[in-house]
C-alpha cells in the first residue's frame, strides 16, 4: 500500500514540514474504527458489542466529543446540558458506531471489495496531505504521526469506510420513484384540505375517573418508587476549623518557599509572576494554613482510629479540643439546616451505619468527625397514610389512557356522521406541521394529506402536546392536473434522495433486527 502512495510522491517537488494537522477528515477514520476487534469474554471495558466485535470505550467516547463539539459550533453557548439530553447525543453516538459495524459487515457479505488504487486516490483528494495542490507523501506521513497512526492503519481505516460508502450506495441505487409517488407528492403539495376534529385531553376526562380500592392497591403495588419515602438519617459531629489555629503554626522560610513554588499561579500580578521576594508574607500565611489543615486533618484522623471501635465522638471530639453537635432526621435532599452545603458530610453520613463513627471529612468549613444516631431506610408507607396522593397519580395516568380511548371511539362516531366536530378551514400542506386551530404536528399533517374522499377518516388519534385528536377530511380541494406535467419532473428529482434514504434507513434497521447488539448500560444512564 505504501508502493501505491509512494507514486504520488515522485511528481511532485518534496520538502520536509514538520506540522501538525488537526482535520475532522482523519478524526472520523480513526475515531469510528480505532482499534475494536472480537469482544472480550468477560470484559466491561466496552460500549458496545455487535455480533462479537467489540466497539471499545475509547472509540465511543472520542466520537461521542467529535459530535458534541460538532453541535457546540452550531449552537455555540446556547448548547445547554438539557439540550444534549433532549437531542440524546450519547445514543445517537452510540447507534451511529453500531450501524456503521453492521454494514461493514453487511458490505462484506455482500461481495463489495475496495481496490488499493481506490484508496489511494481518495487519500490523495484529500487538502490535509496536499502540497501546492497535489499530494505530498512527506506531509501525508507527518499528518499521520501527528495524529498517533501509521500509514497502514489508516489506510486499512480508509478501505473500510469506502467498503461502507459503497455498500450505503449499492442499497440507495436500488430505490426507485414511481408515478404513484410523484403524484401524491404533487397532490400533498398543491392540494388543500378542511380537516373536521374533536379533541381530549386528561383534564377533560379525569372528572369521570373514580378508582376502586383494589385499583389504587394494584397501582401503589406498580408504583412503590414513586411513593417511596428516603432514607433518613440524624448524625451528631463534632467540627474543627483548623483556621483558628493556623497562627500557632510555625513556618520556616524554606517551607513558605517550597509552598511558593508548588502553588506559583497564585502569586499573578500585572506584569506576570511576582517574585517570592514581594509575596513572602502571604506565602507564609498560605503555607500556615495548608499546614494547619493538614496536622488538623492527621490529629482528628487518629481521633477517629482511637474511638472508632467504641463509637464514642464525645471522646473523640473532647481529645480534640472539640464540642458535639445533633442533628434532626434528615434527607439527601434536605439535610438539616446545621450542615446545609456540606455536600461531603451529608453524602458521608448515608454511607454509615447507625451508631459506626466516621470520619475525617474535609469541606470548606473544616474537619468533621460523625457518628449516625438514627437511621430509618426508603419505605413505602401504607395505602392508608397516602390515599390521597396514590389517588391522583392513579387518576392521572388513567385520565391520559381515557383521553386517547374516548379520541379512538370518536374516530368511529365521525366515520359514521355523529359527533359534534369543530373545523380547521381549509389550509395547504407545511413541513413544519402548523395545522390552523389545533397546534403544530408534523404526524397530523402527513396524515391529513393522505385523506380522500373514499378514506376521509384518519386511522388513528394524533397526539398534540396532551390533548388527543380525532380528525376527519370535510373537503379537499385538488390542484388542476395540469400543473402535474411542469412539476413531475422536478418533484421526481426531489423525491429520491428520500426514498434513497428510507431504503437505506430500511436496510440498515432489518440489520439491527438481525443483530446480536449488546450497548453497555453505563453509557444510557450516566
Amino acid at each position: 500500500m505504501l508502493g501505491i502512495m509512494r507514486k504520488y510522491k515522485e511528481s511532485i517537488v518534496i520538502k520536509i514540514v514538520f506540522v501538525v494537522i488537526v482535520l475532522s477528515f482523519i478524526g472520523t477514520i480513526f475515531l469510528v474504527w480505532g482499534k475494536g476487534g472480537e469482544a472480550e469474554i468477560g470484559s466491561t471495558n466496552y460500549a458496545a458489542k455487535v455480533n462479537g466485535t467489540k466497539v471499545s470505550m475509547d472509540e465511543y467516547q472520542k466520537n461521542y466529543y467529535r459530535t458534541r463539539n460538532l453541535y457546540e459550533q452550531i449552537y455555540g453557548r446556547s448548547l445547554t446540558p438539557e439540550m444534549e439530553k433532549q437531542m440524546n447525543l450519547k445514543k445517537m453516538t452510540i447507534d451511529t458506531l453500531v450501524d456503521s459495524v453492521l454494514i461493514k459487515d453487511a458490505a462484506k457479505t455482500m461481495g463489495i471489495k475496495v481496490s488499493k488504487d481506490e484508496v489511494a486516490a481518495e487519500i490523495a483528494k484529500v487538502p490535509a496531505f496536499q502540497r501546492n495542490g497535489a499530494f505530498d507523501f512527506n506531509v501525508y506521513q507527518q499528518a499521520l504521526k501527528a495524529n498517533r497512526m501509521t500509514p497502514m492503519e489508516f489506510e486499512e481505516a480508509q478501505e473500510q469506510e469506502l467498503q461502507i460508502q459503497k455498500a450505503r450506495n449499492k442499497v440507495k441505487e436500488g430505490a426507485t420513484v414511481t408515478d404513484a409517488d410523484v403524484m401524491a407528492e404533487f397532490k400533498k403539495g398543491n392540494d388543500k384540505v378542511d380537516l373536521q376534529y374533536v379533541s381530549f385531553s386528561p383534564a377533560d376526562v379525569k372528572g369521570s375517573i373514580k378508582p376502586t380500592d383494589q385499583e389504587l392497591t394494584t397501582f401503589l403495588q406498580d408504583h412503590q418508587n414513586e411513593f417511596k419515602t428516603p432514607e433518613q438519617v440524624s448524625i451528631s459531629y463534632t467540627l474543627i476549623n483548623p483556621a483558628q489555629s493556623a497562627s500557632k503554626v510555625t513556618v520556616s522560610a524554606e517551607e513558605a518557599q517550597n509552598y511558593y513554588q508548588k502553588n506559583i499561579d497564585r502569586y499573578q500580578g500585572k506584569g506576570g509572576i511576582l517574585p517570592f521576594a514581594e509575596v513572602k508574607d502571604q506565602a507564609t500565611a498560605d503555607a500556615q494554613k495548608q499546614k494547619a489543615a493538614k496536622e488538623a486533618y492527621e490529629k482528628a484522623a487518629d481521633a477517629a482510629n482511637k474511638f472508632r471501635t467504641n463509637g464514642d465522638l464525645d471522646a473523640a471530639a473532647a481529645a480534640l479540643g472539640g464540642k458535639v453537635e445533633k442533628t434532626p432526621l434528615f434527607t439527601a435532599k434536605a439535610p438539616a439546616s446545621s450542615i446545609a452545603g456540606e455536600t461531603e458530610l451529608i453524602s458521608r453520613a448515608f454511607t454509615l451505619k447507625q451508631g459506626e463513627l466516621g470520619g475525617p471529612v474535609e469541606t470548606k468549613k473544616g474537619i468533621y468527625l460523625l457518628k449516625v444516631t438514627d437511621k430509618k431506610p426508603a419505605a413505602v408507607p401504607p395505602l392508608a397514610q397516602i390515599r390521597s396522593a396514590v389517588e391522583q397519580k392513579t387518576v392521572e395516568v388513567k385520565a391520559v389512557d381515557l383521553a386517547k380511548k374516548k379520541a379512538e371511539e370518536a374516530l368511529q362516531q365521525i366515520a359514521k356522521g355523529g359527533a359534534n366536530l369543530k373545523e380547521t378551514g381549509s389550509f395547504g400542506y407545511s413541513p413544519t406541521g402548523a395545522v390552523p386551530g389545533v397546534g403544530t404536528s408534523p404526524e397530523l399533517m402527513e396524515a391529513a394529506f393522505t385523506l380522500n374522499a373514499a378514506n376521509p377518516v384518519a386511522k388513528q388519534p394524533v397526539k398534540i402536546g396532551e390533548r388527543w385528536y380525532a380528525v376527519k377530511l370535510k373537503n379537499r380541494t385538488e390542484a388542476p392536473t395540469t400543473e402535474f406535467s411542469k412539476q413531475s419532473g422536478t418533484i421526481k428529482q426531489t423525491l429520491l434522495p428520500k426514498k434513497q434514504q428510507e431504503a437505506l434507513d430500511k436496510w440498515v434497521k432489518e440489520l439491527r433486527a438481525k443483530a446480536k447488539i449488546e450497548i453497555n448500560p453505563t453509557i444510557l444512564n450516566d
